[in-house]
């Protein structure tokens, strides 16, 4: 019986401990609650957000063309330096004609010969026509002079085919730059053996203007074809490429969109077209398409470092008219440097907690500086 009697002491004893420890943390959890934060306020505004949007993209040269040979032979002779500028038309390599002139020689003197028969069989053909006329030979006579002229006209005419295809063959042994632009480096040397058709000896790409390649999902595509029709001048910069953050000093325009959406990705390939006079933008760069949001519109903008992200939800705290904060949630949008602009939660002239952001709770009581500005 005094054994019950202890443990049921025991028990209230450690109720009443336990109850007195709950007033305790209730108390110190108020006393906290009502401790003033010190926090920061910034200013809700309401302006135009001008950012960009940011697109992979290769630099590919408008035209380039692989240089083969159209005969077979040995290089003798390279001449040009590598990388250089050339001009249509310039002599790029030599190929060895000793074998094409030999055969254009020969070529010219089976035309020579064959136009000797013609000129004998044509002889041959008015004598009989004369003959014929005080019927002075058979007809059968007559008709085979006639043939023989006409086989001699078409050996003629084959022969003047020959030579004019051995003569290519000497004209193409030297090989001339197939447009105007940068030549890259040589892949044969003087005396490499080149296959016609073949061997690819070096490209040629122009480089000024040049082009920049990128690809956009289906959503954008009434966008950038409503800035091609509209037209965009080149002092513009709607378009413009940058390298690690810093932005190529010319602006580009829109030269083509791909007539199809490609059905494997779902994208579309446009083309821009840039200056590029100083030789800076090489073809197989990798760069990123800078493309400013230019549609006037006004946007409501915050500090980025105001938001706080709780489950996959962002939240600020805006002031209440008690210096107290309220938990507000937000919509974000584009991050603009260190702003964000938000497309749902705020308004104009409201005000949010920037600094000691973490500190703070549903109901907080602040203590605030002055209300900064984020568009100083």
């Amino acid at each position: 019986m005094y054994r019950k009697l202890y443990q049921i002491l025991i028990l209230a004893f450690a109720l009443a401990v336990a109850s007195c420890s709950n007033k305790s943390s209730e108390s110190a959890t108020e006393e906290l609650s009502n401790t003033p934060v010190p926090v920061t306020l910034a200013a809700v505004v309401s302006s135009d957000a001008i950012y960009y949007d940011e697109y992979p993209a290769t630099i590919n040269a408008l035209d380039q063309i692989n240089i083969t040979p159209q005969v077979t032979g040995y290089i003798t002779r390279v001449h040009f330096k590598d990388g250089q500028k050339v001009k249509q038309g310039q002599l790029l390599y030599s190929i060895d004609q000793q074998v094409y002139k030999a055969n254009l020689q020969q070529a010219v003197s089976n035309l020579q010969l064959q136009e000797a028969s013609m000129v004998k069989a044509s002889k041959d053909a008015d004598r009989y026509h004369e003959l014929d006329k005080h019927d002075a030979v058979a007809k059968q006579q007559v008709d085979n002079a006639e043939a023989a002229l006409e086989v001699s006209k078409k050996q003629v005419a084959a022969a003047k085919a020959n030579v004019n295809s051995v003569r290519s063959n000497v004209s193409f042994s030297s090989i001339r730059a197939p447009l105007t632009g940068t030549i890259g480096i040589s892949q044969v040397k003087e005396g490499t053996m080149v296959s016609a058709g073949q061997t690819i000896l070096n490209t040629v790409s122009t480089d000024s203007p040049i082009a920049v390649d990128f690809t956009i999902g289906q959503k954008d595509i009434f966008r950038f074809t409503k800035m091609k029709n509209e037209g965009t001048d080149l002092k513009d910069s709607i378009f413009t490429i940058s390298f690690n953050g810093e932005v190529y000093e010319h602006p580009g325009r829109i030269s083509v969109i791909d007539r199809a959406v490609d059905p494997q990705t779902g994208t579309l390939k446009i083309r821009l077209v840039f200056p590029n006079g100083a030789g800076i933008l090489r073809t197989g760069m990798n760069t990123t398409v800078r493309v400013k949001n230019v549609n006037g519109q006004q946007h409501t903008i915050i500090p980025y470092k105001a938001v706080s992200e709780q489950l996959g939800e962002f939240y600020v705290y805006l002031l209440e008219d008690s210096l107290k904060v309220s938990q507000r949630k937000i919509i974000p949008g584009r991050q603009i440097g260190t702003n964000i602009v938000v497309t749902e939660g705020l308004s104009a002239g409201d005000s949010i907690a920037v600094e000691g952001v973490q500190n703070l709770q549903q109901g907080s009581v602040i203590t605030t500086g002055p209300v900064k500005d984020p568009n100083p």
